[in-house]
């Protein structure tokens, strides 16, 4: 995947021209990650472009981005779940330390990551991780994004 959508993650979504949407929820975009070292790793990207934190939306889009990311967290759990037997649990995360736009990491745990970095934040796993070609997301990972774009279809549909 290549292209000037990553310069505008959000603006590239509210066109529909971001690859990486996998639904469309309340307050924002489930997105699957660039990266997919730990397989389902997901991203919830605010709908409005320019909301820096979560404090700078008003109370109820709050509690909505919210809602999303409790959302997102499960699908990616369910569907992680039904996939890897060694899945452990999920981990969410809203920082904005980098990406000056508000979004929530969803990043899936497993049994089978190295024991000195599998209790640890991901951020501590080595720089070539996040830049290993076989780790980049593709055509490989449509099985996974169809796994969570159903969960979320599932979840949305009993809510």
């Amino acid at each position: 995947m290549t292209g000037d959508w990553r310069m505008d993650r959000i603006g590239a979504a509210l066109r529909g021209e971001n690859p990486t949407v996998l639904r469309r929820l309340e307050a924002g975009f489930a997105v699957i990650g660039d990266v997919q070292f730990l397989p389902g790793y997901s991203v919830l990207l605010v709908d409005e472009p320019g909301v820096q934190r979560l404090s700078d939306l008003p109370k109820a889009k709050r509690l909505a981005f919210l809602s999303d990311m409790d959302q997102l967290g499960e699908a990616v759990e369910r569907a992680c779940r039904r996939l890897d037997p060694d899945f452990r649990r999920v981990n969410l995360e809203i920082l904005g330390n980098t990406d000056p736009f508000l979004h929530a990491h969803v990043w899936p745990r497993f049994e089978w990551e190295p024991t000195e970095l599998v209790g640890k934040p991901v951020w501590l796993y080595p720089h070539e991780r996040w830049s290993d070609e076989r780790f980049r997301l593709g055509p490989q990972h449509d099985v996974l994004r169809d796994a969570i774009s159903s969960e979320l279809d599932r979840l949305r549909s009993t809510i």
